[in-house]
């Protein structure tokens, strides 16, 4: 209701500014919701695709001088939907192999981060590629496996230890959530994350027991999984009894830091979930309140920065990544026009919407040409597969890396 109607959303908004139409502006979704919560217009296939054509990128939050809540109605209207189809229709075996059987059980996970690694190890992704193999798969997909690197073997995930000790006095002791797709196609960007903090002076815990963090779900309207999930969460970490819990994706942080959202009809819940958020850091957020990281070697580079929209408009953290890179000698950076505005990745809106991502991915990669920057650092997963292949499509590979901003902090020391 705080909604003023006002339209300082509309130059915000990817979708807007890509259709012109107002059932694709955050306004206009807006009214669209209290047409349904009124009962005045129905949850059909009309609203759902209204809806779901949205990026969630949260842009409007950041431009609406009333506060609205944009994300958590967004979310909502998404409950409604699958809560309306599934009266109508059993959900699709692949929602619920996603949704059910795949994303909750981190072993699974493993499983296919291990048989990725195998088809990587084999020479089957190159060879797919070459051979044009890869078309069998959706064009979405299709063009995507070019920006996924090689992953992490499963001897090296094995060698894991638990704990990693702080280098000199220990300030704090951080519990680490690793994520989940996050652990699989970025594991050494965790590793490199753990290791910053140990030498800015943090003990830090793999804890056990952590699951998804349920952002996919709850964007998906499958909340009941994604509170199962956070419950899962909340009492992993509350066992630990840790300082901080440390994220290096900007989407898994700002679904931590919202689970007491996720739990308003549950008070004593959410009373747990306000004292998990409460310890949620980003990476970057705590390592800049640390003592500063030590630097011995120059890094000739010019380096640019691509806000992610989770953790700029969702968690309001935009300065301190600036800064982390600014500590590093010999390093030029130079502002991205419009960084904070959406790549077009979105969680899987590159895979439901393909064209229209590429479209806002285009859009960008111009930007980002102007630049000239050798490194484009970036604290996101889907981020990261955006901007790889973003840097592909624009024929600048050999030319120009995109890189996790904690890997390339950890490459220049």
């Amino acid at each position: 209701m705080n909604c003023m109607q006002c339209g300082f959303c509309l130059p915000a908004c990817p979708t807007y500014r890509q259709t012109g139409l107002e059932s694709h502006s955050p306004r206009g979704r807006i009214a669209l919701m209290k047409g349904v919560a009124q009962a005045q217009l129905p949850a059909d296939a009309e609203f759902a695709k209204n809806m779901y054509a949205c990026l969630g990128c949260r842009a409007c939050e950041t431009a609406c001088p009333a506060g609205v809540s944009y994300g958590s109605l967004l979310e909502t209207a998404r409950e409604v939907v699958e809560d309306q189809n599934k009266k109508t229709a059993k959900p699709s075996l692949l929602r619920r192999l996603v949704f059910e059987h795949v994303f909750p059980h981190p072993n699974r996970m493993k499983a296919l981060g291990t048989v990725l690694w195998a088809v990587q190890a084999l020479g089957l992704q190159r060879l797919a590629t070459r051979t044009g193999w890869a078309r069998v798969l959706p064009r979405a997909l299709a063009e995507m496996q070019q920006a996924v690197e090689p992953v992490a073997s499963p001897f090296i995930r094995g060698k894991r230890q638990q704990r990693m000790r702080a280098e000199g006095e220990s300030l704090y002791t951080v519990g680490y959530f690793t994520g989940c797709v996050m652990d699989v196609l970025f594991f050494e960007t965790n590793q490199a994350t753990a290791s910053l903090l140990a030498k800015a002076g943090c003990e830090v815990v793999f804890v056990g027991g952590q699951t998804c963090c349920g952002a996919l779900h709850a964007h998906a309207g499958e909340k009941a999984w994604a509170v199962e999930l956070a419950k899962r969460n909340i009492e992993a970490f509350e066992q630990s009894q840790v300082d901080f819990i440390v994220n290096s994706a900007g989407g898994c942080g700002a679904a931590l830091k919202e689970y007491p959202h996720w739990f308003e009809d549950d008070p004593g819940w959410q009373k747990r979930a306000e004292a998990f958020a409460a310890k949620v850091r980003d990476a970057s957020e705590l390592l800049a309140a640390l003592p500063p990281l030590s630097f011995t070697k120059e890094l000739s580079a010019r380096v640019t920065y691509q806000d992610s929209c989770h953790l700029a408009h969702g968690q309001g953290v935009r300065d301190q990544p600036r800064q982390l890179l600014n500590l590093i000698p010999g390093v030029e950076v130079v502002e991205l026009e419009q960084a904070d505005q959406c790549c077009g990745s979105a969680g899987i809106y590159n895979i439901t919407h393909f064209d229209q991502s590429m479209e806002i991915l285009d859009a960008k990669m111009e930007a980002v040409k102007k630049t000239g920057a050798h490194f484009i650092a970036i604290s996101n997963p889907g981020c990261l597969l955006q901007m790889r292949q973003g840097i592909i499509r624009a024929g600048l590979t050999g030319k120009m890396e995109a890189v996790h901003l904690m890997d390339l902090l950890d490459r220049a020391l």
